[in-house]
Formats: C-alpha cells, sequence, structure tokens
C-alpha cells in the first residue's frame, strides 16, 4: 500500500510538471488539443470537403464532423508516443541518483495527455454525440473506443521509450512511423474509397478500427456497435500487452546505458 502511494504521488509530481512545463507562457494552455484538430479539420473540409462530402449524405457539415474525429485520435496518438519516446532517457541524470520506478515516466506523459483530452476535445464529442445520437448511452459508450486508445498509446509508449534507451536514432525514424499512420488511418478520407487490396494492410493499423467506432457511435445516430468497440479494445489489449512485456524484459538493461 505504501509503495502504491509513493508511486501515485510521484504520478502526479511528474503529470503536474509536465503540463506546466509544457503551457507555461501559453495563451490558451490545454486548449491548444482542441485548437489544432479545429484548425486542421477547417483545413481539410476546405480541400477535401466537396470531394468526400457524399460519403456523408451529402453533408460538408458531416464530414468535417468526420475529419475532427480522426484528427482528435491521430493527434493524441502521435504527440502522446513521442514525447514518451524520450521520457525514460530524459531523465537518466534522474535515475542514476535515486531509486525510482521507471514506468512512471512513459505513464506519467500519456496521463498528462489524457488531462489535456478531457478538458479539450472530449466535451466538444460528447455533445456533438448527444445532439446527433439524443443517446447518453452513446454518449457514455464513447469512452470505450477512447479507453483502447489510451491502451494503444500506452503500448506504443512503453515499447519506444525503451527501445530508445538502445537506439538513439529512433526518433527520426519514428517520425516516418507516425506519418505512415497517419496516412493510413481514415482521417481526412472516408474508408470505403480504400480499394479492396489494400483494406486487409490497412487494418493492420490499430487507429483505424479506433477512428471508425469513434465515428459510429458520434456520427451514425444508431446505437454503438459493440462489434467495432471489441476490436478496437482487443487490439489496444494486444498492444498493451507486447509493450509493457517488451519494457519489463528490457528494463533491467536501462542503467547501464543511461
Amino acid at each position: 500500500m505504501f509503495q502504491t502511494q509513493r508511486y501515485l504521488e510521484l504520478l502526479r509530481v511528474l503529470v503536474k510538471r509536465n503540463l506546466s512545463v509544457r503551457y507555461r507562457g501559453s495563451i490558451f494552455g490545454v486548449f491548444w488539443s482542441l485548437l489544432n484538430p479545429l484548425i486542421m479539420t477547417g483545413l481539410y473540409t476546405a480541400i477535401f470537403g466537396s470531394i468526400f462530402a457524399a460519403e456523408y449524405d451529402g453533408s460538408i457539415f458531416r464530414y468535417a464532423l468526420a475529419a475532427f474525429t480522426g484528427l482528435i485520435v491521430v493527434n493524441f496518438f502521435a504527440a502522446t508516443t513521442t514525447q514518451s519516446l524520450v521520457s525514460v532517457v530524459a531523465n537518466g541524470v534522474l535515475l542514476n541518483k535515486i531509486r525510482l520506478p521507471v514506468s512512471v515516466f512513459p505513464i506519467s506523459v500519456n496521463v498528462a495527455n489524457l488531462i489535456q483530452f478531457l478538458y479539450g476535445p472530449l466535451p466538444l464529442l460528447v455533445v456533438t454525440t448527444l445532439i446527433i445520437s439524443k443517446s447518453l448511452i452513446n454518449a457514455v459508450a464513447l469512452l470505450l473506443p477512447l479507453l483502447a486508445l489510451m491502451l494503444v498509446s500506452l503500448g506504443v509508449s512503453f515499447f519506444v521509450s525503451s527501445l530508445y534507451v538502445f537506439f538513439r536514432d529512433l526518433p527520426y525514424f519514428y517520425e516516418l512511423v507516425v506519418f505512415v499512420l497517419w496516412i493510413s488511418s481514415p482521417v481526412f478520407y472516408p474508408s470505403k474509397i480504400v480499394p479492396v487490396q489494400v483494406k486487409p494492410l490497412l487494418a493492420l493499423n490499430p487507429l483505424s478500427q479506433i477512428i471508425e467506432s469513434t465515428r459510429q457511435i458520434v456520427l451514425s445516430g444508431a446505437p454503438p456497435d459493440f462489434g467495432l468497440i471489441a476490436g478496437s479494445l482487443v487490439g489496444g489489449l494486444i498492444i498493451f500487452g507486447l509493450g509493457w512485456s517488451c519494457f519489463q524484459v528490457w528494463r533491467s538493461q536501462f542503467m547501464d546505458l543511461l
């Protein structure tokens, strides 16, 4: 119990430090997590809205909402995992001076970004869901694909933060990985237009099903598709398990390289 309390207190301190450093001197603070996808949504709508509106009942507004949901998923994943990548190495000096649980550093980045998400995009998503579906069940179900997103982000965070201890060129390669995940996710285009031959490859992208599940809950007006939700959660649990396992296996070698 004492160790758990100590861990939670350390996590609280690191999350607070992360947010205060990130937004020191910022005018909008955590609301940048909402402004960024809103601006990008406007850009995508201006360029692609008239082209893809037919896939959303001819409504450019519905296309804008679809692009927004895709953007907040991809942005959360990209920001969280990229910041987590350096989290262990960046605290190497501290780890060499004080005995601390190494896992707290990537977790603190994920929690900080989750708090930012809760203040930024999530309220707008919930309001949009209630307006379109008129169902509290849909609004609550919205938390399930977002839980899957957290699991995927945390799993990848554990993996890349531990891998960076051994390979310091990883950030340059990971930029390419994030771009591939972004372009292979149905963010600014509907998944229906993807050629049948390519769909099996895109199905390997864990963000795709999370985006599709979120859009179904927010935009369809129908009850939640628990098949999509289950698929996204299973994918999230698998990635989290793999990431955590790699982190635990490699952790014993960290101190020699920090």
